[in-house]
């Protein structure tokens, strides 16, 4: 166990959230956990462009519905807040000060106009300097006052060194090091509105709380060299840095119709949590299969419940090569946890899709419970109990030779219909339970020399409209017995 851990998770509210970022939270979360540490929730909110209110929240219901609690942050606080950054701008605004007192940063009068012409020629001419050519580097205090009397406001610099080479060490990585004069030149470190660029904020929140390892994802490698260059300039001890391996999706490429493997985006599936939530995926599913997408605790073990990974998750055991998500495993997975459920549970998650989709109402609880035995082992997502259900309100009386089935004629299909509906009756109201009905109707068949696909097909047609569908007796407890008789009836007479 490591002593003091301090991990966070820092989130921008510019999108929803999705497997990759979720996946950084669950790893930081187990983390800290698994060494009796702390979990710190930071929203950088800098990017007020791309700011939006419904992703924070989108942020809160994730992280509230996949049962991962923060120990320092917003709403919960902290000795170390605000844990909103767009609540810190005066301290990033008085470390950037110190940077530039102590000669590490420089003010920059530059327009975007200027800017974006410089851009323009470096990229035409190919040049081998890409970036601010440090223009404004020397400018004497003179040339500042005037610039300032024009009502320009600067931004600041960081002055990146040009000779020798920066080098920090990650957990799965090892030593990573890039020369000075490769990384780019002096990045913006404080706008001129006043609000952070992501290093500063990054960097120094790390600092000020006590951050003691970073986990986040490998597209983060290339800033590791720059961030720490700032923790030197602030004469900082940088945390332990662990990057993340991408997630990946797999498709098919076009050419070859060979499996190749991506980042993992839109084009592979769902993405964003909110998708899964409302398909039907259960957090505890979600949260043991993300964990998994790239972590292993033995190879072998699969299923981990949220309270045994506070206690096994361990950093060595990060593959170092990406994770793929796959959504066909995911669904396995989200199947045997719905196994695992009641039938009281499990009426209470099916019941929000029944309802909006107008195929039940509040009042038709025990009836859908009692078609829960039937219907259990077949759902992938809570979802698909809609399309089991449909129908109830979407039932199509069946023609003729739907009803009659194959090698059959209209005769016996009327004979086994009618043997069926004789036997339901009075199954019905014996209580008895599906399984029973099922072999006792088995029996009927056999006593009256027929298959019992002419009973149960029949049967099954009459009651949903469709040659497939859930068992036949759990769908009557789901429709009632009065609209499934009086369906029923309608096709004897169809038949007859």
């Amino acid at each position: 166990m490591i002593e003091n851990v301090r991990v966070r998770y820092a989130p921008s509210p510019t999108g929803l959230q999705h497997i990759g970022g979720v996946r950084t939270a669950l790893y930081n979360y187990f983390f800290a956990r698994s060494n009796g540490g702390k979990f710190i929730l930071r929203i950088e909110d800098t990017d007020r462009e791309r700011y939006s209110t419904e992703s924070l929240n989108d942020l809160y219901s994730t992280l509230d519905w996949l049962g991962i609690d923060w120990d320092e942050g917003p709403v919960v606080g902290g000795p170390y807040g605000p844990y909103i950054q767009s609540e810190r701008l005066s301290i990033y605004q008085d470390y950037a000060k110190k940077l530039i007192d102590m000669g590490k940063a420089y003010y920059c009068y530059c327009s975007e106009e200027r800017l974006e012409s410089l851009r323009k020629k470096q990229e035409e001419e190919k040049s081998s300097v890409q970036g601010y050519d440090r223009h404004c580097l020397n400018l004497t205090d003179e040339q500042r006052m005037e610039l300032e009397k024009k009502g320009i406001k600067p931004v600041i610099r960081l002055k990146v060194p040009t000779e020798g080479t920066t080098t920090f060490h990650d957990i799965l990585m090892g030593d990573i090091s890039r020369d000075n004069k490769d990384i780019s030149p002096d990045p913006v470190l404080l706008k001129s509105d006043g609000y952070p660029t992501y290093h500063l904020a990054n960097v120094i929140d790390d600092h000020l709380m006590g951050i003691t390892h970073i986990m986040r994802a490998q597209e983060w490698i290339p800033s590791g060299p720059l961030h720490i260059i700032l923790y030197e300039a602030f004469g900082w001890e940088p945390p332990v840095y662990c990057h993340l391996p991408m997630v990946m999706g797999k498709e098919v490429d076009e050419e070859t119709g060979k499996i190749k493997f991506a980042k993992l985006s839109k084009r592979h599936g769902s993405t964003s949590v909110r998708d899964f939530r409302e398909k039907g995926y259960l957090p505890e599913a979600l949260l043991n299969y993300v964990t998994m997408v790239g972590w292993s605790y033995d190879g072998e073990k699969e299923f981990f419940s949220s309270e045994e990974l506070k206690t096994v998750f361990d950093l060595k055991k990060i593959n170092k090569a990406p994770g793929v998500f796959d959504y066909k495993k995911l669904d396995w997975f989200n199947g045997q946890y719905i196994r695992k459920k009641t039938d009281d549970e499990l009426v209470n998650l099916l019941m929000p899709y029944l309802i909006s989709n107008r195929i039940v109402t509040e009042k038709d609880k025990m009836k859908v419970k009692s078609f829960i035995p039937g219907i259990k082992d077949r759902l992938t997502v809570l979802s698909d109990v809609v399309e089991m259900c449909k129908f109830v309100k979407d039932y199509k009386e069946p023609d003729l030779q739907l009803l009659i089935p194959k090698k059959a004629t209209k005769e016996i299909a009327y004979k086994g219909l009618s043997l069926a509906y004789e036997y339901v009756k009075r199954a019905f109201n014996q209580c008895l339970d599906d399984t029973a009905m099922e072999l006792q109707l088995t029996e009927i068949a056999k006593d009256n020399e027929m298959k019992n696909a002419f009973l149960f097909n029949p049967l099954r047609i009459a009651v949903t409209g469709e040659p497939v569908s859930p068992p036949p007796f759990s769908c009557i407890r789901l429709l009632g017995t009065d609209e499934s008789f009086n369906r029923i009836e309608k096709c004897l007479q169809i038949l007859k």
